[in-house]
């Protein structure tokens, strides 16, 4: 999101480390107070790995009190790594990332006064207490920036393909708002989620998954509202060929280290409602459609049974192809030589010719026939083929591409993920 918590850590050095914070306490303005790292404040029975991690029991109180402790990210809850520090007499706490967690940083309510770094700064924060003798530093009060660029780029927590089940069908399908997001919250718990903390908010920031479904969730009602007759495979292909693949700078979404984001991390890209409300073509799917896939994926006629609605016994049709299945991206995770996958789109606007635009994988030839698809009327749909070929020279790895169908104001656009075998 385009909004951010900034809190500084400003080093007796001069350097400035930005962090995130939504700590509620502050520490004096430009008051620098003594640095430790947890690692040498670590309790005589506790090992410097675990007492860097900030857990329960790790710590010497002597050797925290009065001073701004610096815990490194992973294991335990964020926000319990400052009340560690509290309950050591700490000022303050600097919670600097790990190599995992890269430049995802997040705002959390922490119980004092706290700045959550990335895993660079946490590189130049640790160097200087270990080269200092008398390392120094002050932590600034929070604000709230708006209009914050790069926005958004994908959390270092969020799950990402290949699809290990299914491999044909691409994972995740989207992605959607879930870093630092004013939520209601519950007054049955304190903002942190933890036992100890007795504070009682009606709203918070919080992070995960639990954030981004509602948003997505959302978009779905929205969108059935809007057009009560759409199937939920068409909803789906809505929002996925609508979103967007570029930042608030124009520039390709991009992970938590910085690297460029690809489908196996953000799927179709980041949702975005007002285009979904109308797609122009979608990728639909009946029920029975889903019920074939399962015939392809060896389900038996009892087990297929459980899921239809008929009375009857619901009959196979012949073999379909995993690749064929008519969802609104191309998946193909075992190429060799050349393949024809097909599909069909319907149309749900006003009639049109799209034309197909095609950004090809890396070593992957592809051909779309036809290539202009004409539609006189809402609701017709028209098939089409995509053949790929691999070139000699090609990558042996999972390589991403795009089909884009447009009639000049629609843009369809289906990611492409192949690996040439």
């Amino acid at each position: 999101m385009d909004r951010q918590f900034p809190s500084y850590v400003v080093l007796g050095n001069k350097m400035r480390l930005r962090g995130e914070s939504l700590s509620a306490k502050s520490l004096p303005k430009k008051k620098s107070f003594q640095i430790i790292s947890a690692a040498d404040a670590k309790a005589a029975n506790a090992s410097a790995d675990q007492a860097l991690l900030c857990k329960a029991g790790t710590l010497d109180a002597k050797k925290v009190k009065g001073k701004i402790l610096v815990c490194l990210r992973g294991d335990n809850a964020r926000v319990d790594k400052g009340e560690q520090a509290a309950l050591c007499g700490a000022v303050g706490m600097v919670l600097a990332n790990n190599q995992i967690s890269g430049n995802e940083i997040l705002a959390d309510p922490h119980v004092l006064p706290a700045s959550h770094i990335n895993y660079t700064d946490g590189l130049a924060l640790f160097s200087y207490t270990n080269s200092t003798r008398s390392p120094i530093a002050y932590i600034t009060k929070a604000t709230t920036e708006l209009g914050t660029k790069p926005a958004p780029f994908m959390a270092a927590f969020s799950s990402n393909g290949p699809n290990t089940l299914n491999p044909e069908i691409l994972k995740p399908d989207i992605t959607a708002p879930g870093v630092s997001v004013i939520a209601a919250y519950t007054e049955a718990q304190g903002p942190t989620n933890q036992d100890f903390d007795t504070r009682r908010v009606l709203f918070n920031s919080v992070s995960g998954t639990s954030m981004s479904c509602p948003h997505v969730s959302g978009v779905v009602g929205l969108l059935k509202t809007l057009h009560p007759h759409w199937s939920p495979a068409a909803i789906k292909s809505a929002i996925i060929t609508t979103a967007r693949t570029r930042d608030n700078a124009m520039k390709p979404l991009t992970n938590a280290s910085y690297s460029k984001a690809t489908p196996f991390n953000y799927g179709g890209g980041h949702i975005q409602p007002n285009r979904a409300m109308d797609p122009g073509l979608v990728y639909d799917l009946s029920a029975n459609d889903y019920l074939d896939f399962l015939c392809a994926l060896g389900y038996n006629a009892t087990q297929i049974q459980q899921f239809s609605n008929e009375s009857q016994t619901y009959k196979c049709r012949d073999p379909i192809s995993l690749i064929d299945f008519n969802y609104p991206s191309i998946t193909v995770p075992s190429l060799k030589g050349t393949v024809t996958v097909s599909r069909k789109v319907k149309n749900v606007g006003s009639p049109g010719t799209y034309k197909a635009r095609v950004r090809s994988p890396r070593g992957i030839s592809i051909r779309v026939e036809p290539d202009s698809l004409k539609f006189e009327r809402e609701g017709e749909e028209k098939g089409f083929r995509v053949t790929l070929k691999a070139k000699k020279s090609g990558v042996r790895d999972y390589v991403f591409g795009q089909l884009t169908w447009s009639d000049g104001r629609h843009y369809v656009r289906s990611p492409i993920v192949v690996k040439q075998l």
